[in-house]
């Protein structure tokens, strides 16, 4: 059941941001059709907005209007998800070097809590709610620096790493790993080590690129290209072992 539309607000940019969760949860494969007549009934809605929202998931880079074909979700592109993780390293690692500095208790007993709802949503292997308290975590630690437009950028290039997080979970990319890979960040936060959080947070970013190659391998229908660039393969270990590109 699609989730409720508020009537009273504007209604594309609503659509937008649900489509987009859909599309980042997997629950619109890459490379899946919309109708634009489908979604406007399941909604209660006329197709304009419809039409308004592919055009700014078009303009996203999360769906493609093909004209007189109709509209497609994008494939994955690793080298799009290796560019994205590139960006986020380079906002959020800084962002927890000043987090660990300017951090409260109270933001501490937070962080602490999204890890706990991490680790429950992993007992109950739900991946999708184990995915949004990751995101709720990288977002307070947004908040402690009180940096919105570092968030919103965040955000744009979290889209595109987090449809291959969910591909690479449990398997890939073990629970347990990513929740370790928290607590260290939190423990160097409390211990208000900045380059330690920095580090740590690097890391953990970095994750993603040890599970990339294979999650492509397995889901090759997802993807428009299996490509590792070089200067990504370098931050890997052993990463010279593994195919660089699809048979």
């Amino acid at each position: 059941m699609q989730p409720a539309l508020r009537m009273t607000d504007p209604i594309a940019p609503q659509l937008v941001a649900q489509l987009r969760r859909a599309i980042a949860e997997l629950r619109l494969p890459p490379g899946s059709a919309l109708s634009e007549k489908e979604i406007a009934a399941q909604y209660g809605i006329s197709r304009q907005p419809v039409r308004e929202a592919f055009i700014k998931l078009s303009e996203a880079g999360l769906v493609e209007i093909r004209p007189s074909r109709g509209t497609y979700v994008m494939k994955i592109s690793v080298r799009e998800v290796v560019n994205a993780r590139f960006v986020r390293e380079a906002i959020e690692s800084d962002i927890a070097r000043h987090a660990a500095a300017l951090a409260t208790p109270a933001n501490l007993r937070c962080l602490g809590e999204l890890i706990a709802g991490q680790r429950a949503a992993s007992d109950a292997g739900d991946y999708a709610e184990f995915n949004s308290f990751d995101e709720a975590f990288h977002r307070e630690l947004a908040d402690i620096v009180q940096n919105e437009f570092a968030h919103r950028i965040v955000e744009t290039a979290r889209f595109q790493t987090d449809r291959v997080r969910l591909l690479s979970l449990p398997d890939a990319s073990p629970l347990n790993v990513l929740i370790h890979q928290h607590e260290d960040i939190l423990t160097c936060l409390a211990a208000h080590d900045g380059e330690g959080a920095a580090r740590a947070m690097r890391r953990h970013l970095r994750e993603i690129l040890i599970a990339l190659p294979s999650i492509a391998a397995a889901h090759p229908d997802f993807f428009d290209d299996a490509v590792l660039p070089d200067h990504s393969r370098a931050l890997v270990p052993g990463a010279a072992a593994v195919p660089a590109a699809l048979p």
